[in-house]
């Protein structure tokens, strides 16, 4: 689709603002460093059944109450910290999506290697270049091995969904379309 400066673009990319400059400047873009990837782990298992535009809204609010999505500040967070969340109207207020990310924080802090190293060990920059938005899969293989290690380490919320658009956000996979602009 072209949007309003004249780009082609995934289409999603073009249906308001905000998904511009998501799409542009952050979508498939490399993230590394364990608070980073922890954080959009986190959005992900947040927008699960949500629009990813309200998500991308609430994000600094997100980032003010979850400490700035450092792992050590929410794996130390307890049931005070988690009624506090349940109170602020300025994040998706869900107790198990808010338990899971302090769950996933605790569990983050297990990993020898780090997060990043962990997640980014599952890059497949040889993916199909996707033509069309019905080319792009809902999971792969690797996001099926992703989500595997995840959960036997103990993370929670990180099916092969959750975990390709993890794969995706972070550039581990790169399905921007043929003709998108930032491909």
């Amino acid at each position: 689709m072209i949007g309003p400066d004249g780009r082609f673009r995934c289409p999603w990319g073009n249906s308001a603002p905000d998904y511009i400059a998501y799409h542009d400047e952050e979508w498939g873009r490399e993230v590394r460093g364990d608070d980073q990837v922890f954080e959009r782990m986190t959005l992900e298992a947040f927008q699960s059944g949500l629009s990813w535009l309200l998500i991308l809204r609430k994000r600094e609010n997100f980032r003010e109450a979850f400490a700035g999505f450092s792992i050590p500040a929410v794996a130390a967070f307890t049931e005070a910290d988690v009624e506090r969340l349940l109170g602020d109207a300025g994040i998706v207020r869900n107790r198990a999506k808010i338990l899971t990310a302090v769950s996933n924080a605790r569990a983050a802090l297990q990993i020898p290697e780090g997060l990043s190293a962990l997640v980014w060990r599952h890059a497949d920059p040889g993916s199909p270049v996707p033509k069309t938005v019905a080319d792009v899969p809902p999971y792969t293989a690797g996001s099926k091995a992703l989500a595997k290690e995840l959960k036997s380490r103990g993370f929670k919320f990180v099916g092969p969904t959750t975990a390709y658009s993890l794969m995706q956000a972070i550039g581990l996979v790169n399905d921007h379309l043929q003709d998108c602009w930032v491909r």
